[in-house]
């Protein structure tokens, strides 16, 4: 006998935020507003949750209004991250706007007299036999929305879909192009005040004594702020902001700073350290017992990265009595929330956090700290809003950055060079240390003021998340037998949070290096190695589909290289091959990345697109370009000079490839092609030069240092 079927369960996000009106609103004539909790951050979600609404609702797009997450209002869908804003929102709004049909059906058959299997919607008209009809907004006082969701909702077939599943303008765009105020940068509020902090050049080191002379002197100063450590100005424009936090600094002391790593030996540092290590995973099997004949043990270093965002952090606040009001560009408002109560010791129903729109973050980067330094503000501002914007140099020397990472991989072959056992082994600091997960603030201006907290030391997110350091650390291949450990640091003197994929990227470099290493040992293509150490199918299709669309293997060329990359996001979500083209003269430079990926049902499907391509484009940056430097006592990429990324000139085809699943429950891709673009460059890199470079970027002194070690 089978076992029985689960009992159906609500999408995550709706059963945390049950209240269909918290999701679904009739507004106005003919209008629908839709609020997720999830945010816009670049990726084009709201564009994808408009298409699934209007589908499941039977409306014109054009009348979907997408609102501005906010804890005034909004469900609380945590943090918006982790290519997983599709995965929840998406599936939490379709059931919800199903249901909320069928309560319209149910009402207009009332009203009409007609059987409710009989009525049909078209762009919010209900109609039926003989020219009966009415209308969501018709209706809309008779329908209440104030119910909890329903399990038993049924959402549309796929065969039903007319919006999604299709490529749509995005939403967003129009206002991009055409520079209209989108960005909090450029949405100034009324009466407006500016602010600016002070914080040291060496890592560690606290203010200890300021003098205020200078600054009092500066036009349109408005206060100074000192709370402890804590000290930044406030003034009536931003030119005599930046003044006065000029003469502050003249004026301040500083106690000596804590000392940094050596960025040239990260892996004998992060070996060092005193860790907490646990086993993720491990797996034997009867074949086991082969002796090998052989190992391979070898060492993949990731530096740290910074966030790198193209315009600096910002964010405003306003004081009313005990309550603020704050606005900003932070990926998880609840979560900021969470945070700034503890900090300012007021209840979290004292404070509203709304999302406006920033540049890409890209993970934890300063946006929910530069939010603190404003509240912190604007208390001195007399109830006028403060504005703060960070600048470059802050954002590159006192943001989180994502963890550095030592990888060591064992691999036991046996006479034929098969992979008989494998060992993998990760030393890193955890790779999330976001606001609002601990009973302790992770808010920088948290650990300055009087009576400071702890700076957080970052932690893993646990497996069933898709973990930390250990992302994809797993392997997909059907090998015999595997042991998989993390190391995660119990210090952390560079200051590490989320970066796009956590410890995927750095894993699914290591991982796809040593299979192709592997595979020419054997003398094997490395696709057909692949494909012939995989089960699933679907991992398959992707790796035959990129392998197709890019002609592999093109003929041999000297100074062109071609590699391949695949990867499994989380082990669990969207599924990526890459091929890249390299050339290979004074640097690396990657001329063609060919992708394929396969997310379930793709929502948008030049949103998949876009975000495959985006994602191609940053991997590239990290492994040609980013690295954080810093001496001993502090950080010294502070610029676009010091830290350079890819250029446009720089930029390589990409040419995306979406393997089509339309039965199946819709995953995010936004970082799905960091990991096997990484390692297709660096398998490329290897293809043209016949060097394994496994250490992170790739520049001309690594590739020399790499030869010099072969040699």
């Amino acid at each position: 006998m089978s076992a029985p079927s689960p009992a159906p369960t609500l999408p995550v996000s709706l059963a945390a935020n049950p209240k269909l009106s918290s999701w679904v609103k009739l507004v106005g004539e003919g209008r629908v507003a839709i609020s997720p909790g999830k945010v816009e951050i670049g990726q084009g979600i709201v564009t994808a949750l408009a298409q699934i609404a209007a589908d499941e609702l039977d409306v014109d797009i054009g009348r979907i209004e997408m609102i501005r997450a906010s804890t005034a209002a909004s469900p609380n869908e945590g943090v918006t991250s982790g290519s997983l804003s599709v995965q929840q929102s998406g599936r939490a709004l379709r059931h919800a706007c199903a249901e909320v049909r069928q309560r319209f059906l149910t009402a207009a058959s009332e009203r009409l007299g007609v059987d409710a299997s009989l009525l049909e919607i078209d762009d919010g008209t209900i109609s039926g036999p003989g020219n009966v009809r009415t209308s969501y907004w018709e209706l809309a006082c008779d329908v209440s929305l104030d119910y909890d969701a329903n399990v038993g909702a049924t959402a549309k077939i796929v065969a039903k879909r007319t919006v999604a599943g299709h490529s749509v303008q995005r939403v967003d765009i129009p206002d991009k192009v055409f520079a209209r105020n989108r960005f909090i940068h450029d949405c100034p509020l009324p009466n407006l005040l500016h602010g600016r902090v002070l914080r040291p050049d060496i890592s560690g080191a606290r203010l200890i004594a300021l003098d205020e002379t200078a600054t009092r002197a500066v036009p349109g100063l408005v206060a100074i702020v000192r709370d402890g450590g804590f000290s930044g100005v406030v003034a009536d424009s931003e030119v005599a902001a930046e003044a006065a936090l000029k003469a502050l600094r003249k004026g301040a002391t500083w106690s000596a700073g804590e000392p940094l790593p050596d960025e040239n030996d990260l892996a004998g540092f992060l070996k060092s350290q005193p860790v907490e290590t646990d086993v993720i995973d491990t797996r034997t099997t009867a074949a086991t017992i082969k002796k090998a004949a052989r190992t391979l043990r070898r060492q993949f270093i990731r530096p740290y990265i910074a966030h790198a965002s193209i315009a600096p952090s910002c964010a405003m606040a306003r004081w009313n009595g005990d309550r603020v009001h704050v606005w900003t560009h932070s990926q998880g408002v609840y979560l900021l929330r969470a945070d700034l109560a503890i900090v300012l010791k007021l209840p979290a129903k004292n404070i509203v956090v709304e999302h406006m729109e920033g540049a890409g973050c890209y993970g934890h980067n300063a946006a929910d700290d530069v939010a603190l330094d404003a509240v912190l503000l604007a208390k001195a501002a007399g109830g006028r809003p403060v504005r703060v914007q960070w600048s470059r140099h802050d954002e590159m020397a006192h943001a989180p950055f994502g963890a550095a990472m030592a990888i060591e991989i064992e691999a036991d072959l046996d006479a034929d060079n098969e992979i008989v056992s494998w060992r993998h082994a990760i030393w890193s600091n955890g790779h999330a240390a976001r606001p609002g997960r601990a009973a302790q603030p992770a808010l920088l201006a948290a650990t300055e003021i009087t009576n400071p907290y702890p700076r957080m030391v970052s932690t893993n997110p646990p497996a069933a998340n898709g973990g930390g350091g250990d992302r994809n650390s797993v392997p997909l291949y059907d090998l015999k037998a595997w042991t998989v450990t993390s190391h995660r640091l119990l210090t952390m003197p560079v200051r590490t949070s989320a970066l796009r994929t956590l410890g995927g990227q750095g894993n699914v470099f290591a991982i796809e290096s040593l299979l192709d290493e592997v595979a020419a040992l054997r003398g094997e293509d490395p696709i057909a190695f692949r494909l012939r150490h995989l089960r699933d199918e679907r991992a398959k299709d992707v790796i035959r589909a990129a392998a197709r669309r890019a002609q592999w293997k093109p003929q041999k060329q000297a100074g062109i290289g071609h590699g391949v990359g695949f990867a499994r996001y989380k082990n669990t979500g969207a599924y990526c091959a890459a091929i890249a083209e390299i050339e290979g003269t004074d640097d690396i430079r990657v001329k063609r990345l060919t992708l394929a990926v396969d997310v379930g049902e793709a929502i948008n499907p030049d949103g998949v697109i876009n975000q495959i391509e985006g994602g191609a484009i940053q991997a590239t940056s990290w492994v040609l370009k980013e690295r954080v430097r810093f001496d001993r006592m502090r950080i010294t990429s502070t610029s676009w000079t010091d830290y350079p990324i890819l250029t446009f000139s720089e930029v390589p085809m990409v040419d995306v490839e979406i393997v089509q699943r339309p039965e199946i429950e819709p995953v995010g891709a936004g970082e799905a092609a960091h990991g096997p673009v990484t390692a297709a460059i660096a398998n490329a890199v290897y293809d043209c030069l016949g060097v394994r470079v496994r250490d992170l970027p790739i520049t001309r002194d690594k590739i020399i240092a790499a030869m010099e070690l072969a040699s």
